[in-house]
């Protein structure tokens, strides 16, 4: 386990000089130590603390590694007012363990219900709400533009045309998908968008809940459609031995023309040479009849049952939820607003991301933030080979669901 790095007592914003009386002391307690969510959480502490000067803020911020052990002793040993954390299933275990205040009430107020509802689904538990989500981003097709103009291709949105797509550019000698699962988690991309495009939202997530086994005949259907990209050899054929990252030079090069994966790949891509103008976005295509949910991890922050200022910290998670914070905030991250009401980004890829998530039916936060740790790095290996071997696809899914009768005992 990594050491903790903890910033004690940091207090953002200039209310923090005065020597006048405060009306409260909100404590924060998050994970934004990377440089980029630092300094949007800074933003954010500063405003919040203009907008509520009799407010003292004392944020302590952990590294992530060590907040996922820290945060399942402060909930319960000495919480904090305010935390973050992550929606979905992440959010469950501290839901129905008690430790999480019901925030429905500022789900209530005004508009906020209708502007925050890409993500009710993943902040709702028992029909109340846990959280307030503010800040995602996109996973999708990014596919070369001009490659799809030489090969007479439409961007597809059916199964069938995407399949009718892979196979004319394998013919024309160019790879259909590009793909790096040496880290694993890539492959879950691919078996979140199929189980969520062939069985739909709440079958996900019941799954990675534990509570369908893998053996399920819906189950064996993804790995049915998975294996009509991977028998006839549409994915890059080294993929178990180089990263996401090592992925991209064969679009970048013009050997492949699709890439299923998260925004932050578009960076990866300019930096390899390929201009804006060559890179295009897709939302994963419809194959059954099923309401359109997208993967989207999403950052949000919660109260603790235990916290001693929940009337402030009401007024912190107000705050956060505001279309004005959330556009602020997300364009220091470069990521996606929750709030539909917030102002779109200028970057093509984000505002295309904003449009497909807002109007998504909902937001699942990918294979190892919805399933257990054990869970996801058992069913990650297990994508992987598959994506290798497809003819494993029974014995795999039978060793998975063992695997699920342990996890979730």
């Amino acid at each position: 386990m990594k050491s903790l790095k903890v910033m004690t007592g940091l207090a953002l914003g200039y209310a923090m000089t005065l020597s006048t009386a405060f009306a409260g002391e909100l404590v924060i307690n998050s994970d934004q130590s990377d440089p980029t969510p630092k300094k949007a959480m800074e933003a954010l502490i500063a405003d919040f603390q203009t907008a509520h000067p009799d407010i003292k803020v004392k944020w302590n911020n952990f590294d992530h590694e060590g907040y996922k052990s820290a945060i399942r002793n402060f909930l319960t040993a000495d919480p904090p007012d305010v935390v973050s954390w992550y929606s979905g299933n992440r959010m469950a275990p501290f839901v129905k363990a008690g430790l999480f205040a019901d925030v429905s009430d500022i789900w209530a107020q005004g508009d906020l219900s209708n502007q925050l509802k890409s993500a009710t689904k993943s902040m709702e538990i028992d029909g109340k709400k846990w959280g307030i989500p503010y800040s995602t981003y996109q996973w999708g097709i990014y596919y070369r533009k001009d490659i799809f103009a030489q090969q007479g291709i439409t961007p597809p949105k059916t199964w069938a045309e995407l399949i009718a797509a892979c196979e004319k550019l394998k013919a024309a000698g160019i790879t259909p998908f590009t793909i790096g699962t040496k880290a694993l988690w890539p492959a879950a991309g691919w078996f979140d968008y199929l189980n969520l495009r062939v069985n739909g939202y709440e079958f996900h997530m019941e799954l990675t809940d534990g509570k369908v086994p893998y053996t399920d005949p819906r189950v064996k259907a993804v790995f049915e459609k998975w294996a009509e990209l991977v028998k006839p050899g549409y994915f890059n054929a080294n993929h178990a031995a180089i990263d996401w990252q090592d992925a991209v030079p064969l679009m970048v090069q013009g050997r492949a023309a699709m890439y299923l994966m998260g925004n932050f790949a578009v960076a990866t891509m300019k930096d390899g040479g390929l201009k804006e103008e060559q890179i295009g976005f897709l939302q994963f295509p419809k194959i059954n009849d099923v309401p359109m949910a997208e993967d989207a991890p999403t950052e949000s922050f919660h109260i603790p049952a235990g916290a001693k200022n929940k009337e402030d910290a009401r007024k912190f998670l107000t705050y956060l939820a505001q279309p004005e914070t959330q556009t602020k905030m997300n364009a220091i991250l470069g990521q996606l607003p929750i709030n539909n009401k917030a102002t779109k980004s200028n970057d093509p890829f984000l505002a295309a991301g904003f449009d497909m998530l807002t109007n998504a039916y909902a937001l699942a936060q990918f294979y190892d933030r919805d399933a257990p740790a054990d869970m996801a790095k058992a069913g990650m290996e297990g994508f992987q080979e598959f994506m290798v071997k497809p003819d494993k696809a029974d014995a795999i899914l039978a060793r998975l669901d063992k695997i699920r009768q342990r996890v979730y005992k």
